[in-house]
């Protein structure tokens, strides 16, 4: 079996030297594929990262608007990789989550559902620019003497059932037992493997930016749902300039979202403020660049092939109304480092079809139930449906009322 894939040129000059027999190749330096190499070179597992960018350019340090929700769960697992503590910009505690439905230009319903303080022991998660995070995994992958980073560069990877071949573009070859695809949605590792994928549509774009406002957001997080799509407003650490900022996730209906993002910035704002269902921000500014992306789910039907695994968006693609997207991808790192470092512990096959077999057993049906939870969620609430919307409106404010039922809830997100 040959994959053709996007891989690698050693990142420190014009020298190639001989690139070391690893334990683990990672296609994609992502933040799910950049942890997953973090977190194993950490616990002394020989591995080989490769991508088709290279990876300074991905530092750049103008703020661009964009900011990840990192829930509980992968916030440890980034602490254990040895990144969270190399950020170089403050992250915020997402401490309050508020629930509302309603209309553009409307105040929301008055049933809503609340996450306090008191529903959890620490935060629900913390936001973290995402320009932070891709310094702190680049600074960290460099500084591991277990990791190999390839980049730019592209490879030919052979997978056999005695191991794989890595052979690179620039004469290059090493060995590997077991090969990891984390090359995203459009994985070439994926469709080379002949594994099927099976894609469903919203006709939702995301708008992704950041806003300054007026008042302060007391690290609290909305999510209002409206009839074309959900609205989330995620509390970002300040600066100097924009004491109070928060990240915008608005989804609203293909075509519609492009000509929101294009308005001017007094334009938008306005239409930001017609969207948040309250006043508790005051007046908006728009902060940044505006990110347009076609929303849609997918899921693979299997994650494993021939001393391969998927991981993240090469496995899986999520409706980003509950804004788990990410930590999904978190997730899968947080079984298959626990799976791969137990096994090299033992001295066990890295690549063979039981230990994959074992890191599909554990994600890949706690996946399926996450995206058919988010797609409910998507189609039950975005919608304008008279009765639809009142059972909706009673569901939350029955959840609000059981403090068992919200702090399992929490518990779940958080990935705990």
């Amino acid at each position: 079996m040959v994959a053709t894939t996007a891989s690698a040129v050693h990142d420190t000059g014009a020298a190639c030297p001989p690139v070391p027999d690893v334990d683990v190749c990672i296609v994609g330096a992502g933040p799910v594929g950049a942890t997953l190499a973090c977190r194993l070179a950490k616990e002394g597992i020989k591995v080989a990262i490769i991508d088709r960018v290279a990876l300074a350019p991905m530092e750049h340090p103008d703020f661009d608007g964009r900011a990840y929700a990192i829930a509980a769960g992968p916030k440890k697992l980034l602490e254990e990789a040895g990144v969270w503590d190399v950020l170089p910009l403050d992250s915020c505690p997402i401490e309050e989550i508020l629930v509302t439905d309603g209309r553009p230009g409307e105040p929301a319903s008055s049933l809503f559902l609340e996450f306090t303080r008191d529903d959890a022991s620490q935060p629900f998660g913390w936001m973290a620019e995402a320009r932070a995070l891709r310094v702190a995994l680049n600074e960290t992958m460099h500084n591991h003497p277990n990791l190999t980073v390839l980049a730019p560069a592209e490879a030919k990877i052979e997978r056999k059932a005695e191991g794989a071949i890595v052979r690179l573009t620039d004469g290059r070859q090493f060995r590997a037992s077991v090969v990891v695809a984390a090359d995203g949605r459009k994985s070439r590792l994926r469709s080379e493997a002949g594994i099927p994928l099976t894609k469903l549509s919203y006709g939702q774009t995301a708008i992704v930016c950041a806003i300054a406002h007026e008042f302060p957001h007391d690290n609290g997080a909305l999510e209002h749902f409206l009839p074309a799509g959900p609205f989330a407003q995620l509390p970002m650490a300040g600066t100097e300039n924009h004491p109070y900022l928060s990240a915008i996730v608005w989804s609203d209906k293909d075509g519609l979202a492009e000509r929101f993002a294009a308005l001017p910035d007094q334009a938008f704002a306005r239409e930001i403020e017609r969207r948040m269902g309250n006043t508790r921000l005051g007046k908006v500014t728009p902060v940044g660049r505006r990110w347009t992306y076609p929303l849609s789910a997918q899921y693979a039907q299997r994650y494993t092939d021939t001393r391969l695994l998927l991981v993240g968006d090469a496995a899986h693609g999520i409706h980003p109304i509950a804004g788990q997207g990410l930590n999904l991808g978190f997730r899968d790192i947080i079984a298959l480092s626990e799976i791969l470092i137990t096994a090299h512990g033992k001295g066990e096959d890295l690549g063979s079809p039981a230990l994959l077999a074992r890191y599909q057993a554990r994600c890949r049906p706690a996946n399926m139930l996450m995206l058919a939870a988010t797609d409910t969620l998507d189609r039950l609430f975005s919608n304008n449906n008279p009765v639809v919307r009142l059972a909706r409106d009673l569901g939350i404010a029955g959840v609000n009322r059981f403090p068992k039922l919200r702090k399992a809830f929490v518990r779940h997100a958080m990935g705990i």
